[in-house]
């Protein structure tokens, strides 16, 4: 099998860009990215969701000089498993220091870092961990008590762990209503007992987060993240680069203050007295460091990278540099990316990028082979407009330099195969049901800003809705009806993109009827053939995915028994605002 070539992964979001025409219902200055122009609909701007009793407090992060620290390499997390050992993982409150220029702050993470540890597994082998909410009583960040989930009586900390990407029975998933404050108080679904990650799937970059309803934005802000790697035998046979050479980054946009303290907005004017549409920081910070550099040997390397931002898309270019990271624009004279794995596992063949979009809680498994550029330095933009896919927000372009100068210690024996993963096409018309899911928003009609988010119409607590049997294949269509490009996280499952479709926007919004206006488009390239559990939806399409309801292997199914799962938008000031809805899986 040959490499494929992606020339543009994001075809969607530069669609307006392109000329092409904007979806029925949508105007065209809304579907077109200009740069110059902010979205005076909504006050988006960095300065313009700033604290009122803060505004002394604003961010020193876009002065802060790039490349000057060298970039984290979280600690390792392994479990003997064979000895039934539990792992405890504590949520702690540190002294963290996120640039060289920076004082240290207080942040919250996991056994005291952010980001957290990172889990090292592998498939067939479980793994108990006992998480413990040692965090203080009061939140580092405001908290909006009109916010469901987050109403007094509530404690102001509350936490639940979910392994985004886990297949793990419902009390092991983190569900939003299971969590435990400091002091032990509980919510109506918390599980007692250490959680059971059985780790039965194939080899895939996973990420474990906070997911306390109401609070999954602050907590996250706060630290509250690391990443959770799946091996197995078929992987490592492809002799990949590992040990050094495999490189976990998690990328997070943040706001920090003279003093180092980590700022987040309150909302000026809006539609709920402190939360905010969606944060955008400005700046770029990766496993725990803004703008950080990374020392490497002219040999190939494995990054495993995961979008962690609240809100921010992510489009990583690599460019070449001079020594101090300013772009030179020599075509040419950076290593090729090749994309080896998504979300939920291997690529069938290794994708050549000449970009790569990341939405929130999106993964991405690449090699990049240094070979030949020994003494160069290149690194890592971002341009992706904020919000996605229109833009008006901060852009901070500076991600992650790469400087070619150490000596090559041994010969590179790792390889960059043409063949990588098996892969099982799930066929649409084997699908037993599809179920039309529409993404809205409701907005103040005075000047537009969101006053909530829904999925289907229904809010977090109506009743059920989705109820998909045991091991039964379906398709969801995501209709987006929104301004925004949402990623759309389903538990518990892996699914492939089918297509996207143009649909009458108007239309829909008057009427509920979904009106197709134009032909299918096929999955960006490398959304199929590839595994995923979070979707780009694009405003003004129809986005399709098919997905089998299976449950861990070895799960005691009792006829009518009801698993409970979540699904939402993974914008997580989003899915804090009713952008979240339960499904159950049924035996």
């Amino acid at each position: 099998m040959k490499r494929r070539d992606l020339l543009g992964a994001g075809l969607y979001g530069g669609l307006g860009a392109l000329g092409m025409a904007p979806p029925e219902g949508l105007s065209r200055d809304r579907w077109e990215f200009n740069p110059g122009i902010c979205r005076t609909d909504r006050t988006l701007l960095a300065t313009a969701d700033l604290p009122l009793d803060a505004r002394e407090e604003v961010s020193v992060s876009a002065a802060l000089e790039r490349y000057v620290d060298a970039l984290p390499i979280p600690p390792v997390l392994r479990a003997a498993s064979a000895t039934g050992s539990i792992l405890e993982v504590r949520m702690e409150a540190f002294s963290h220091r996120s640039h060289r220029d920076l004082p240290a702050c207080i942040m919250w993470g996991y056994r005291g870092m952010w980001p957290g540890p990172t889990f090292d597994v592998r498939r067939g082998e479980p793994l108990l961990v006992n998480w413990v909410n040692a965090l203080p009583e009061n939140h580092l960040l405001p908290i909006d008590r009109t916010i469901h989930g987050a109403e007094s009586p509530f404690p102001e900390v509350r936490s639940v762990v979910h392994v985004h990407g886990a297949r793990v029975l419902p009390d092991s998933d983190g569900y939003p209503d299971g969590w435990i404050s400091p002091r032990g108080e509980k919510g109506a679904y918390y599980q007692q007992g250490p959680a059971f990650y059985g780790n039965g799937q194939p080899a895939a970059t996973l990420w474990y987060h906070d997911h306390a309803i109401g609070a999954t934005r602050l907590n996250l802000y706060a630290g509250l993240a690391g990443m959770y790697l799946i091996r197995d035998s078929e992987e490592e046979q492809l002799n990949l680069p590992g040990g050094r050479f495999e490189v976990p980054l998690l990328i997070q946009d943040r706001m920090f203050g003279a003093d180092g303290r980590l700022l987040y907005p309150r909302s000026r004017g809006g539609t709920h007295p402190v939360w905010i549409q969606e944060f955008m920081g400005d700046v770029l910070c990766v496993n725990g460091k803004a703008m950080p550099y990374l020392e490497v040997e002219p040999r190939k390397y494995r990054f495993r990278v995961v979008n962690g931002c609240n809100s921010r898309f992510l489009q990583l270019t690599l460019v070449a540099t001079d020594a101090k990271g300013q772009p030179t624009g020599k075509a040419g004279a950076v290593p090729e990316v090749h994309q080896i794995g998504s979300d939920a596992g291997l690529l069938p063949a290794p994708l050549r990028l000449l970009y790569l979009i990341l939405a929130p809680g999106e993964r991405a498994d690449l090699v990049i082979d240094f070979s030949g550029f020994a003494g160069r330095t290149m690194a890592w933009n971002n341009d992706a407009p904020a919000p996605y896919p229109r833009g008006g927000a901060v852009v901070p372009a500076d991600v992650l330099l790469f400087r070619v100068g150490r000596p090559l210690l041994e010969k590179d024996k790792a390889l960059l195969p043409e063949r990588l993963g098996r892969y099982e096409v799930l066929d649409p018309t084997q699908a037993v049901g599809e179920r039309v899911l529409a993404l809205t928003e409701t907005e103040r009609p005075s000047d537009g800003y969101t006053e909530i988010g829904l999925l289907g119409q229904r809010h977090w607590s109506d009743p059920v809705s989705e109820d998909p049997k045991s091991g039964s294949l379906e398709i969801w269509s995501f209709v987006n009806a929104t301004e925004d490009a949402h990623p759309v996280h389903i538990h518990l499952v892996r699914f492939q993109v089918i297509n996207r479709q143009p649909f009458d926007v108007a239309a829909f919004k008057k009427t509920g009827k979904l009106v197709l206006t134009g032909r299918p488009l096929p999955p960006e390239g490398n959304e199929r053939p590839a595994w995923k559990d979070t979707v780009k939806t694009y405003p003004g399409y129809v986005t399709r995915v098919i997905q089998r309801f299976d449950l861990p292997e070895g799960t005691n199914l009792a006829p009518g028994e009801q698993f409970l799962y979540v699904w939402h938008c993974h914008m997580l000031e989003h899915e804090d605002n009713e952008m979240m809805r339960p499904y159950w899986v049924i035996g």
